[in-house]
């Protein structure tokens, strides 16, 4: 019976896909990722009385991928849902099945080949264009990126234009994106060494309300620019990157802002110790939407957040983003043998800029930079390449100041755990 299913795929991609069968590949794929959540005080501080959120989340996939000797193609399609979110005799889901990702992309001279439709970004480290992997829904982008790669060298060239929908006339673009970005990237392997730059050009669509009579929708276009450099040797490993934020922010204020980070680990054994910071300028509380202040507060804008200064979320996923910046100070430790693998890593965040407010008397106060020390620790279990389980338990130990800038109290146990299972397996590849 097998057999039979076999032939009968091999078949139906063969006509779908006629031609020199030994320059085409087609591979059918799938992911089953359910995640079950305790939330004590995630993202936020837990607040007073509130009682802790659980649930099961999943997300379901279906990947297919051809490759050929003109064009390759890709197409994910996506359903994410939370257990019980409809009823059992449901007749429509509340999100429905979605396309994570549908892109085509053919040779133009050699080596370059353009990329177009919708299509996940990532690069490097992540911290500025990242796939998101964590979240269920992950991250995608409708884009033109045209590439080059020649050896140990490589550049790219992305560009995208969103809109709501076909229309006559020009019409507002409300939703939570860039309305046009366009960006530069390149990557170049020198012995231990690698070296990447990027240039990003990011247009967020505002209101232009300076002219009561004349209310128009204008695009205000700041730009990231910096380098980062990575060296491998042997057992040790060590990153840096700088970044500079220009330009103007979404309110169409002048923006200047930076992003230094950098972080070393050194392999001994199964083990790996490693130090690290990250510092996000930011803007000092009482100037923050002051029209005629400069916005200082840098913003890491489609990366991988979720990766970077702590596993709850608090910065730059939730509210956070765009205030008093952060400076984050970390120290992993991991662990791995043979299948099973184990991380702790403790933060410790102070603010960038300064948190004005009142004490409890009502007198003007500057708040401490501490913001409090977070504790992530996970473990892991790879089965096969197609199986694998993970768990993980976070706390937050949170200061005053933590207050001001979030939501909740500190005085309340702000904790989080979660367990997921990881399905991926491979329908078919043709041979």
């Amino acid at each position: 019976m097998k057999k039979l299913i076999i032939i009968f795929i091999s078949g139906l991609m063969s006509g779908l896909f006629p031609g020199n069968a030994e320059a085409q590949k087609v591979t059918i794929s799938g992911e089953l990722r359910p995640r079950y959540e305790y939330r004590h005080g995630y993202r936020d501080l837990m607040q007073e009385g509130a009682d802790p959120a659980n649930f099961v989340s999943q997300r379901t996939r279906l990947n297919f991928k051809y490759s050929g000797e003109l064009f390759n193609v890709g197409f994910s399609l996506q359903d994410v849902r939370v257990w019980g979110d409809v009823s059992q005799l449901n007749k429509s889901d509340v999100n429905g099945t979605s396309i994570h990702e549908a892109w085509g992309e053919m040779t133009l001279f050699k080596n370059v080949s353009l990329k177009v439709g919708r299509q996940e970004i990532s690069y490097d480290d992540q911290r500025i264009f990242g796939a998101v992997n964590w979240a269920q829904q992950a991250r995608s982008h409708d884009a033109a990126i045209v590439k080059y790669s020649s050896g140990k060298h490589k550049v790219h060239f992305g560009v995208a234009l969103n809109a709501v929908k076909e229309s006559q006339y020009k019409v507002e673009y409300d939703l939570k994106n860039y309305k046009a970005l366009q960006y530069l990237w390149y990557h170049g392997d020198f012995n231990k060494f690698g070296v990447s730059f990027l240039f990003l050009n990011n247009g967020l669509e505002y209101t232009d309300n300076s002219d009561t009579a004349n209310i128009k929708q204008k695009v205000a276009y700041s730009q990231t620019v910096g380098p980062r450099i990575s060296y491998k040797g042997g057992k040790l490993k060590a990153n840096a990157a700088f970044y500079y934020q220009g330009g103007k922010n979404k309110a169409n204020r002048s923006l200047s802002a930076i992003y230094l980070a950098a972080d070393a680990s050194y392999a001994i054994n199964t083990f790996s110790v490693g130090a690290g910071f990250e510092y996000l300028s930011g803007t000092q509380s009482d100037e923050i939407g002051v029209a005629d202040k400069t916005d200082k507060s840098f913003t890491p804008f489609y990366g991988t957040n979720h990766k970077f200064n702590g596993w709850m979320d608090y910065f730059y996923v939730g509210n956070y983003s765009g205030q008093t910046g952060l400076v984050d100070i970390y120290v992993p430790l991991k662990f791995k043998k043979n299948k099973f693998s184990a991380m702790l890593i403790p933060h410790y965040y102070m603010t960038a800029a300064t948190v004005k407010g009142v004490d409890n008397e009502g007198n003007p106060k500057d708040f401490s930079s501490g913001l409090g020390t977070e504790i992530d620790f996970a473990i892991g279990y790879t089965v096969s390449k197609t199986l694998a389980f993970k768990a993980g338990y976070s706390q937050m130990f949170a200061t005053e100041t933590m207050e001001m800038v979030k939501n909740g109290s500190k005085s309340e146990t702000s904790n989080w755990g979660w367990m997921m299972l990881i399905f991926k397996p491979n329908f078919f590849t043709s041979k």
